[in-house]
């Protein structure tokens, strides 16, 4: 897909970006009134509050970190008191070592927060939180999802940021090299030659050997779970930020394989440049999309966009965040006619097989759909932290 044919320009796009936000801060509103102190994960039928399973607790710094954005791109600081009250209750979670979710929880809340008022104990969460996720360390060099030492998620890389991040505060080095660690291995064991990705590696926990590619989420181990090429364009994109500066890291080395998922994301996906909830369903499958994949994708194109250092480059993935983007404002996608639904994107997908948040809104599709608006409005990925 050549997203120069098709994509808008940002000027003429930029209506419809800010009516999306304001849809964005209209929701926000609803979410506080309605369900005070609530951290929303996904809903059923439109409305928020009535999840069943969760499978595991990583989605509760995403509200927050929609009030977070919200001030940023606005300015009201009637937003301030609920971003800091919510984003408090995840303080003690900067010990939690029984998931690999601590990037999704302090990113999106704390180091917002932080950028804001370089408060010094803000600063000493994420430093702990970092240090905490880098605990997961194993055998063959990866951190481990929340299933058990054996297991490698794709969606880590989203997460491995933080230790990153600690790395360059404290100028820990073993923190870089843990963190160098990890993205090498999943490079190497989930991102296949042609820039798709597996959602899963299986690891003997003995000798950290690789054994084989898995999914949880996918439909099968060697297929392309849309959401985790999602996650491995944003990490490796953010990697590639935060490692600079860190020891025996290539240049280039990170941002290569970000672009090569981005191309394999460009190259498969349809039309309208949101994909299905995975790439290679056989025609028996439920064809739902994931709108989430779409704005993951959108916010890391963005960031990719300014990573490179090609012109071409640059405007390729811009042009296509901007396309994903017009397509996700649209009627489709945005409840914009519909007032009882209330979530701000509508048809993501959390666990298929589960049944769970299935063509529903999801609390990460909405925070990252909000990121790139912001990103989008502002012009610079800047705006998103």
């Amino acid at each position: 897909m050549n997203p120069s044919d098709t994509s808008p320009t940002r000027e003429s796009l930029l209506p419809e970006l800010r009516r999306a936000l304001d849809l964005a801060a209209g929701r926000a509103r609803l979410v506080l009134e309605r369900y005070p102190n609530y951290l929303p994960m996904y809903t059923v039928g439109g409305k928020w509050g009535h999840e069943g399973e969760r499978w595991t607790h990583w989605c509760e710094g995403f509200f927050p970190g929609i009030l977070w954005l919200l001030h940023r791109a606005t300015g009201d600081e009637t937003w301030l008191g609920p971003a800091r009250s919510l984003s408090r209750r995840l303080e003690p979670r900067q010990h939690d070592r029984a998931v690999h979710d601590l990037g999704f929880l302090f990113f999106s809340t704390y180091l917002r927060e932080y950028h804001l008022t370089a408060e010094p104990q803000l600063r000493n969460v994420l430093i702990q939180a970092g240090r905490t996720l880098a605990l997961r360390r194993q055998q063959g060099g990866y951190l481990c999802s929340f299933l058990g030492p054996h297991s490698l998620f794709i969606d880590i890389m989203m997460n491995v940021g933080l230790v990153f991040w600690a790395a360059r505060e404290t100028g820990d080095q073993d923190l870089f090299r843990i963190a160098r660690e990890h993205c090498r291995m999943t490079a190497r064991h989930l991102v296949r030659g042609d820039g798709s990705t597996a959602h899963e590696g299986i690891f003997d926990v003995e000798t950290g050997q690789f054994l084989r590619q898995s999914t949880q989420q996918g439909w099968r181990a060697d297929s392309t779970w849309s959401r985790g090429l999602a996650w491995a364009l944003y990490g490796f994109t953010t990697a590639h930020r935060l490692a600079s500066g860190g020891s025996c890291v290539t240049p280039g080395e990170f941002l290569d394989v970000a672009r090569r998922c981005a191309d394999c994301y460009l190259r498969r996906v349809p039309a309208s440049f949101v994909p299905p909830w995975d790439f290679d369903l056989p025609p028996e499958a439920p064809h739902l999309w994931d709108s989430s994949a779409a704005a993951i994708t959108a916010s890391g194109l963005w960031d990719l966009s300014e990573a490179v250092s090609d012109t071409g480059e640059q405007q390729r993935y811009r042009s296509a965040a901007l396309a994903i983007l017009q397509t996700l404002c649209t009627d489709a996608f945005l409840p914009l006619q519909r007032p009882e639904w209330e979530g701000i994107l509508m048809h993501g997908v959390y666990h298929f097989h589960k049944g769970l948040g299935v063509d529903e809104s999801v609390a990460w599709g909405d925070h990252f759909f909000v990121e790139a608006l912001v990103k989008a409005i502002a012009g610079t990925s800047e705006a998103g932290w």
